[in-house]
């Protein structure tokens, strides 16, 4: 039996499995990123990215919400080899080019997608202390960034030289490479543990509801990640439509916010673990996000290019920013054998909102404006705030 939630013998090294699960985030970013990036050479519409993008989310949902289990009895790293094969099948299946083969892709990646969190969540925690969590949870979830940013930039080239195909069967093959490396270090990280009995659904879902704070964590992480991902997808077309920015400045005024995504993923989890105040971080992150998309959406054109760069960067630095100081708290209030299954139905509500939230902005979008939407945004973000602040005045904490 490999590794579970719980340590019974000495942790072996941190950072062979930091990098290890960074990388695993890595490749599902670049997977999940490639059909986009290599869309206009493909021929990709736009409804078919969204069929794409939906796939993915109805099959990772659940399989964050039920992937606990498997971890705590096969393993985190087994888990990462898994993902990492579904990764391979996804990338083969959207080189054939068809819409239902980009259909069947997003399934898979759905499969990649849903417990990756979770499973680093089961095996860093066991290997940090608790000192140190959220920074190195934050250096984890910089994966995403890593992700993107070299996708947005490797994948475009190589499509336009060489094919779309070819951007798959890199993604591909980074993924059978990462399969052995998963297995060269799980025995390393093998620990003989009995696994938990497994939960059914209610026995799931009161892990979130049966602790306030977790609960109101699950409840914040809704809008937080609906503000994430409405600020990755049409950020540019709220600078170009009702901000005054050109097409070039506003994807420059977009590189901004990445950028403050990684720095601040990096940066709270600092502040946090310096302070030992996961949930004041929190707290902190979400009156950022909601000021920021608040003022860009009602009063964004006042603000001057650089003024917008300035916002834009500060938007990502928390929108972006939330994610590793997040789990951190999660795997610091979950019991402690039942770290991954908290994690996967905790974010089932962040997919939940990632889910909803290109719904809620087109319908706001139709009826009013994209400003009004990305205000709307604001007062979900502010109420999960407030949720967090209620949550953390909990007897339990005392």
């Amino acid at each position: 039996m490999v590794d579970g939630n719980t340590a019974i013998r000495p942790a072996p090294a941190l950072l062979p499995a930091l990098g290890a699960m960074t990388a695993l985030q890595t490749l599902v970013a670049l997977a999940l990123f490639a059909p986009g990036v290599v869309a206009p050479r493909a021929h990709i519409e736009v409804w078919q990215l969204s069929m794409f993008s939906c796939a993915v989310f109805a099959v990772g949902i659940p399989a964050s919400f039920w992937g606990g289990g498997f971890i705590a009895r096969l393993g985190s790293l087994r888990i990462a080899s898994l993902c990492a094969a579904a990764i391979v099948v996804g990338m083969a299946l959207a080189s054939l080019g068809s819409s239902a083969a980009l259909l069947a892709a997003g399934l898979c990646l759905g499969l990649a997608m849903g417990p990756e969190t979770p499973a680093s969540a089961a095996l860093l925690a066991r290997l940090v202390t608790a000192e140190r969590r959220a920074f190195v949870f934050s250096m984890r979830q910089t994966g995403n960034q890593i992700g993107a940013v070299g996708g947005s930039l490797a994948l475009p080239a190589i499509a336009i030289s060489l094919g779309p195909a070819w951007c798959y069967a890199l993604v591909g093959v980074c993924a059978l490479l990462a399969i052995l490396l998963f297995e060269w270090l799980r025995p390393a990280y093998a620990v003989k543990v009995i696994p938990p009995p497994k939960l059914d659904l209610r026995a799931r879902l009161a892990l979130v509801i049966a602790d306030r704070r977790i609960a109101m964590l699950a409840l914040a992480s809704m809008p937080f990640s609906a503000m994430q991902v409405s600020l990755n997808t049409v950020f540019v077309t709220l600078g170009t439509r009702e901000l005054g920015l050109g097409h070039i400045e506003a994807g420059m005024a977009l590189a901004c916010a990445q950028a403050g995504g990684l720095v601040g993923r990096l940066g709270w989890g600092y502040v946090a673990m310096r302070l030992d105040a996961s949930r004041a971080v929190l707290v902190v992150i979400g009156l950022g996000m909601a000021f920021c998309a608040a003022l860009l959406g009602l009063n964004g054109s006042s603000l001057g290019c650089s003024g917008q760069f300035i916002i834009a960067a500060l938007f990502g630095l928390t929108a972006s920013g939330w994610n590793g100081v997040f789990v951190a708290e999660i795997a610091r209030l979950a019991p402690q054998d039942r770290i991954g299954e908290t994690t996967g139905a905790v974010l089932t509500a962040s997919y939940a909102g990632l889910l909803a939230a290109p719904a809620l902005v087109s319908i706001l979008d139709g009826v009013a404006s994209l400003g009004m939407a990305f205000f709307a945004l604001a007062c979900l973000a502010l109420g999960g705030t407030l949720a967090l602040i209620w949550g953390g005045h909990d007897k339990a904490d005392k």
